[in-house]
């Protein structure tokens, strides 16, 4: 059964069906609590149980930390950019660990931003250190994927393509929603990462409802890749990538090659436009909503809900 981690600005909980009960111990970070297991365990039993709702969440992976997401890693996604699927290569980009933020607060879209993009994610937390050229194979997993989180990559589309600049574009302050659990894993439930679902709502509409199933590249790859480039450390955070569903769609095959055909200048301008005229891009008071489960349960990572806000 999965440990279900929660944190407030003060403390740690386990969360029980009896409601939460405080981990004691002197961890501050997501890496040294990993590294307190006994103390986790030790909240299965003891404690006086308060209930969940009283408490005012933060994000359960805390900063600094390293983020790294993977990009364009789920079939569907790669298709609706016009992508083959089987030909995508493993890439990563990089993220300021100052846009995590908790899993209630809210979506703040930045003055200049006018294509606000949501992304829903599976966040692998690093449960040990792996230096630069460390051989990782399949029996290093259970250690290496301590624990699961949901997250969404929340993307400004008008930033990032134009620049095709990732790092700024998913890096502004809350563009990482974190939690609400940090779900540690127990042996055997690895297994089922596979079968969890991602599902996002805007204002109570389903926008991505994908299993893990329709995965390019899973953790195994995704750290064997990294370890030969990216030094990791424990409570490190792996963005794994998102299904299709979010606002930016590639546009019709026929359209990409007429604008291929046009100067920069104008291809962004007549793109954006276009863009522009998207109701699915998220607007100011807009309910974002992110789960991630397997259908029967048995793993949950919880949801989370994030209302945005935009800057005047």
């Amino acid at each position: 059964m999965t440990l279900s981690v929660l944190r407030t600005s003060e403390s740690w909980w386990l969360s029980r069906p009896d409601g939460a009960v405080r981990i004691e111990t002197s961890a501050t970070t997501t890496g040294a609590l990993l590294a307190d297991r006994a103390a986790v365990e030790a909240a299965r039993t003891g404690g006086t149980p308060v209930p969940t709702d009283e408490l005012t969440l933060v994000s359960p992976v805390t900063t600094p930390c390293r983020v790294v997401a993977q990009m364009t890693n789920f079939a569907s996604h790669a298709a609706d950019a016009n992508m083959d699927p089987r030909a995508v290569p493993l890439t990563f980009f990089r993220k300021a660990s100052g846009s995590i933020s908790g899993p209630f607060a809210d979506i703040v879209r930045p003055a200049h931003v006018t294509l606000l993009d949501y992304e829903v994610e599976i966040g692998i937390v690093v449960g040990r250190d792996v230096p630069v050229g460390t051989t990782v194979t399949a029996d290093d997993l259970p250690d290496l994927v301590a624990a699961l989180v949901v997250t969404n990559d929340v993307s400004a589309r008008d930033v990032q393509l134009p620049k095709t600049q990732f790092y700024e574009s998913k890096s502004y302050p809350g563009f990482t929603p974190v939690g609400p659990a940090l779900v540690i894993l127990e042996p055997g439930e690895l297994d089922r990462f596979s079968d969890l679902r991602l599902q996002l709502w805007v204002n109570g509409e389903l926008r991505q409802d994908e299993t893990v199933a329709d995965i390019i590249y899973g953790p195994l790859e995704a750290l064997q890749a990294l370890s030969r480039f990216q030094h990791l450390a424990a409570g490190d955070l792996l963005l794994t990538g998102t299904p299709v569903g979010t606002a930016l769609s590639a546009p019709a095959k026929v359209v990409e090659i007429v604008g291929s055909l046009l100067p920069a200048a104008t291809k962004w301008r007549l793109f954006f436009s276009k863009q522009r005229s998207n109701p699915r891009y998220l607007q100011d008071g807009d309910l974002v909503e992110a789960a991630i489960a397997t259908d029967d349960g048995a793993v949950d990572l919880g949801r989370q809900r994030g209302t945005v806000r935009w800057t005047r």
